[in-house]
């Protein structure tokens, strides 16, 4: 099973269902629709539930709209989106990096 990584204001937002897209660039998992995946803590490197992609779309950074954002923190602004990028994949993100649009159906870890 593949595995994604979030950071845990993140984490709370899977779980309460606020959040139900993520948004992958440089892809060297090669995610696909019906990918089952554990999703990570990536502070603590706690597992806190699966789930499954149910639909996919390729965009670029610089073609994004509206609809695209559904189930997707926000940001203030472009730049300030292409700052958060940069964070975790370097000066190479651009409005043209490609990305995948990840829709996923989650269910959380039962706690013990």
């Amino acid at each position: 099973m593949k595995t994604l990584k979030f950071m845990p204001n993140l984490v709370e937002k899977i779980i309460s269902g606020e959040k139900t897209s993520t948004w992958r660039l440089f892809d060297e998992k090669d995610l696909r629709v019906g990918d089952e995946l554990v999703f990570v803590n990536k502070e603590t490197g706690n597992e806190f539930g699966n789930a499954m992609i149910t639909k996919m779309k390729m965009k670029t950074l610089g073609t994004l709209t509206d609809e695209d954002w559904d189930g997707h923190e926000k940001h203030k602004s472009e730049e300030e989106m292409y700052q958060h990028y940069r964070m975790y994949y370097g000066d190479k993100v651009g409005k043209d990096s490609e990305l995948k649009i990840l829709d996923f159906a989650f269910t959380p870890k039962v706690q013990e």
